[in-house]
């Protein structure tokens, strides 16, 4: 993945990236960001790059800040997608670079923050030139469970099956499209990547990777909030809207286990407990990736109070 600011890049229009796990306090790093360069007479954009987030239909199950949260700070690509219509990474990060090059053409900085890797690592290194699946193919794919999903990828495609979590459906039902569509693994295909935007930008990067027993305290924290704050109305509106269930916005966490609770498959005790494991288990998922993906010259942030003047030095003072 590209590398951060450095001398060479000095020329660059600047791009500053906050990513990190759910509930790592990413979005308000980033507001923090955005008012430290407006005292300084620069102003900020604050870009989206959570793959749940950009679903109108998930404001609260989300965590999508408030008006208030953003404390006057311009935000975009937050609520931007129906959840009718699945947003892939090529579509946002398609998105996301017209908002980039419209804010660094008026002298903006934009400030791309979220938890979804795949969106981040398309903006910056591009995205495999996969043709499109064939819609039997797709068809065909989507009728089998998860179970099977895994047992045919792995005969099919056994190296890149062995990359992947056996209960993600939609990365396996994707790479089995593939392999099935092209004759080719996605694997083989993710080393042709273009459009990316890494080597066009002077990149200040952080990566949060707060202490993991206080970050799971907040997942769990969150959850209950959510519950408060209209979750339940939330999925009960999706339900109603009665949407295919392998769309994006059916599977984010807290959707299945409220609606396993409304529809009386368990009890109030049980489907939080049940959403308050899908949130640690997603934040385990995206720390690992934090971890070990960006690139080691990458700032990383262990505390839970981010120092903004420290992690973003280079471009507070520039």
């Amino acid at each position: 993945m590209s590398t951060s600011h450095s001398p060479q890049s000095a020329s660059l229009p600047q791009l500053a990236l906050i990513a990190g796990p759910t509930a790592s306090g990413k979005s308000d790093l980033a507001v923090r960001l955005a008012l430290a360069l407006k005292k300084r007479g620069r102003e900020a954009l604050v870009i989206n790059a959570d793959s749940a987030q950009v679903y109108a239909d998930l404001a609260v199950l989300s965590a999508r800040p408030s008006p208030a949260d953003m404390q006057g700070i311009e935000h975009c690509l937050f609520g931007t997608w129906d959840g009718a219509h699945a947003c892939s990474a090529a579509d946002w990060a398609a998105a996301a670079k017209t908002e980039i090059a419209a804010a660094q053409a008026c002298g903006v900085i934009p400030i791309v923050v979220g938890g979804t890797g795949l969106y981040i690592r398309t903006l910056l290194d591009g995205i495999a030139p996969v043709p499109p699946v064939d819609e039997a193919v797709r068809e065909q794919v989507r009728s089998l469970d998860t179970g099977a999903l895994y047992e045919a990828l792995a005969l099919e495609d056994q190296g890149y099956a062995q990359q992947l979590n056996r209960a993600d459906r939609q990365r396996l039902s994707r790479a089995l499209e593939v392999v099935r569509s092209t004759g080719r693994s996605l694997k083989d295909w993710q080393k042709e990547l273009s459009g990316g935007i890494g080597a066009g930008v002077d990149l200040h990067p952080a990566v949060l990777m707060p202490d993991r027993a206080v970050l799971y305290a907040r997942c769990d924290a969150r959850f209950l909030t959510m519950l408060d704050c209209g979750a339940i109305a939330e999925v009960e509106r999706l339900l109603a809207r009665e949407l295919d269930p392998l769309l994006p916005v059916m599977g984010a966490i807290g959707v299945r286990e409220i609606a396993g609770w409304l529809g009386g498959r368990w009890d109030r005790e049980a489907m939080i407990a049940g959403g308050q494991q899908a949130t640690r288990n997603y934040a385990k998922r995206q720390y690992t990736w934090m971890r070990n993906q960006p690139s080691p010259d990458w700032t990383r942030a262990h505390a839970q109070d981010y120092d903004t003047g420290a992690i973003f030095a280079s471009l507070l003072r520039e």
